[in-house]
């Protein structure tokens, strides 16, 4: 609980900080209120002042300079911008991810044998559910996810396409793990299942919509994260008014 009320206390002193940089009140470039005026102003400790401090600092709004004081570093939060960043670069690897895959399957719909479709079930049947357990779980779900989906580019049967998704696995390990943070939707066990029953059907069409249909619920959340405000962004619920500094 006392974490908690400290962690609301920060909040709140940092918002009302923002608010008095982004009014102009702070211009910037200008050094703002040494800590114990701070702390006096907002009305809480100078423990308080710091954590609120180093949050503002980490958004690239304010500057701490050693020996001179802390300075209006910028006039907007630049972490939206960061994450906007964030994820402009994961969609980016979701594209080369589902164009590689999509041709892996339908390259694995006309090539695969029954040894190699049976090593591929074996997979998605190894994969199995993600525990969120602790990190250990995460990372070993992390590991068998990517090795069903190296199955599956090895079964195309291309040498090159899997010499490319090898170069390029680091960044698919990365798309999972964004995928089990809950910041993307994480397709489940019967989505894996529906790829490999679409390459055993032998229909490459089929096998590539199957994939296809499997990366598009998360390059549309990708879209709707990376819209300009007010298009398709849900709209906010009206924030509650910041005391006022003196």
């Amino acid at each position: 609980m006392k974490n908690a009320l400290r962690s609301s206390l920060v909040d709140t002193a940092a918002a009302s900080m923002t608010a008095e940089i982004t009014s102009g009140n702070w211009p910037l470039g200008e050094r703002i209120p040494i800590e114990p005026k701070l702390a006096e102003l907002l009305q809480v400790s100078r423990g308080t002042v710091r954590e609120a401090v180093k949050m503002l600092v980490t958004q690239g709004m304010l500057e701490v300079r050693q020996g001179s004081g802390t300075y209006v570093r910028a006039v907007a939060d630049a972490s939206a911008g960061m994450l906007r960043a964030k994820r402009a670069s994961i969609r980016d690897q979701f594209e080369v991810r589902s164009a590689l895959e999509v041709q892996a399957a339908r390259l694995a719909a006309t090539r695969h044998d029954k040894q190699g479709l049976a090593r591929l079930q074996a997979l998605v049947d190894a994969r199995g559910s993600f525990d969120d357990s602790d990190d250990a779980a995460k990372a070993a779900f992390i590991a068998r996810d990517l090795d069903f989906h190296m199955g599956l580019i090895a079964l195309s049967g291309n040498v090159a396409l899997a010499e490319i998704y090898q170069f390029f696995s680091a960044s698919v390990r990365e798309t999972i793990a964004s995928t089990i943070k809950n910041e993307l939707p994480e397709p489940d066990q019967a989505a894996h299942q529906r790829i490999v029953d679409a390459v055993a059907s032998g229909n490459p069409d089929q096998a590539a919509a199957a994939m296809h249909a499997f990366m598009a619920p998360i390059l549309n959340e990708l879209d709707r994260l990376l819209a300009p405000s007010g298009s398709v962004e849900p709209s906010q619920p009206p924030q509650p008014s910041l005391p006022r500094l003196p």
